[in-house]
């Protein structure tokens, strides 16, 4: 196991450490790199307390991540925390996502999920292209209609279709036969391959898609296709509150995984993860990127060492038991809530291993919306408003909106 527990002690160590591996531009004669430190004059290096801040010095000695550093050769002049980054895919790919060995997956830590999802559908774009012979206009995205809106994004980036499986309204499950639909739909419409995202946890609802329905008719129908899976909500949450599922690479069929840290690993924002299987990254190479020490692979390029740190330095704050006793806290709030809307007989959406409970609009009023910062599936005319248990969303948080919404049914 790559993921472990350590001290803040330990945890100093490594980071300096890796810092000290790095460039340093105050005591090497270094001309030919377009980079340096935070300005000092703004920025300054000497306060006392960056001695004990590990995560704020390596955000002031501003390393440069571009590339991906699994593949092997990277920009040398920041190898010690790249090699931390590597050990963070490790603890990913290995500890969270259930791969086998390390060995056999690239990744890298993105600006979050919405990069990270349309890396995988352009790594599958350009191998359907160039290895299937297919057009871009031959090619459809296969998502639920709960789906991201990343997905229409990278459809209008990519220059390929997308297309939408309709959901139960009240599991909020695709099924065999609104995947069956939708395909014939695209094959239809010129439609000669496929890349799928499977969602482990989508952001307005929590829920969870099967992705053997998409493999079935798939592979019944003899099409090429990939299995990206969307764990950018729940890729640091769902794994721990569900051990059995299809969704990480013990599943032969999932080539690549999302997951995104600022959300339930609370990293500062701009700090996702892109995974997948060894051999397939290069689809996505940047040849031209000659100047780049071992090239770019990445859609951002350019990308902050600091937040790799930020999400290692969690992660082996809490270790792997930590983390779940983490879950399992959240679990049983959110089990809390949903029994205490039970009672008053609110209808609301909980996938059982998720942690965003959602409630139908007419049970609630635009004031306590507002009162609780609920989100609404859509601003103009919402259907659906979500409560999210974090890590600050205790139960003595929740207690007043459900005292609300019980005087709310008994007025009406």
């Amino acid at each position: 196991m790559a993921w472990e527990k350590k001290s803040e002690q330990e945890i100093k160590d490594i980071v300096f450490g890796a810092l000290e591996k790095n460039i340093n531009y105050s005591e090497k004669n270094i001309l030919g790199v377009p980079a340096s430190y935070l300005d000092e004059k703004v920025f300054s290096q000497d306060a006392s307390f960056l001695k004990d801040a590990p995560f704020l010095s390596t955000l002031i000695k501003n390393p440069n991540h571009i590339g991906c550093h699994t593949l092997g050769s990277s920009e040398s002049f920041f190898a010690g925390t790249q090699a931390i980054e590597k050990k963070l895919i490790e603890i990913c790919a290995v500890d969270i996502l259930n791969g086998n060995d390390s060995s056999n997956f690239d990744g890298y830590v993105a600006s979050g999920g919405t990069e990270a999802n349309m890396q995988a559908i352009w790594i599958y774009r350009n191998y359907l292209v160039k290895e299937n012979g297919l057009a871009g206009k031959e090619i459809c995205i296969l998502c639920s209609s709960d789906n991201h809106y990343s997905m229409d994004k990278a459809a209008n980036v990519l220059g390929v279709k997308v297309q939408k499986v309709e959901v139960d309204n009240h599991t909020r499950e695709i099924s065999a036969e609104t995947v069956r639909k939708a395909v014939d739909e695209q094959l239809q419409n010129g439609t000669k391959g496929f890349i799928v995202v499977a969602n482990m946890m989508t952001t307005m609802f929590g829920s969870v898609d099967n992705p053997d329905h998409y493999i079935a008719i798939l592979e019944e129908k003899g099409l090429p296709y990939f299995l990206h899976v969307d764990g950018a909500y729940g890729g640091f949450y769902f794994p721990f509150a569900q051990k059995e599922h299809s969704l990480d690479f013990r599943n032969p069929k999932v080539s690549s995984v999302t997951l995104d840290a600022h959300k339930m690993a609370q990293a500062p924002y701009g700090t996702g993860l892109f995974i997948i299987r060894k051999g397939l990254l290069h689809y996505a190479n940047t040849k031209e990127a000659s100047y780049v020490e071992g090239e770019d692979y990445t859609l951002i390029g350019s990308r902050s060492g600091a937040n790799a740190i930020a999400v290692w330095m969690i992660l082996s704050k809490y270790g792997p038991f930590g983390w779940m006793e983490k879950i399992f806290v959240l679990q049983k709030r959110t089990g809390w809530m949903c029994e205490r809307l039970a009672e008053l007989g609110v209808e609301f959406f909980r996938h059982p291993s998720s942690n965003i409970i959602t409630i139908r609009s007419e049970y609630l009023t635009p004031e306590i919306d507002k009162k609780y910062g609920l989100v609404p599936d859509n601003h103009q005319a919402p259907n659906w408003y979500k409560i999210v248990v974090m890590e600050h969303v205790t139960i003595e948080r929740l207690q007043p909106l459900v005292l609300d919404v019980s005087n709310l049914m008994s007025e009406g």
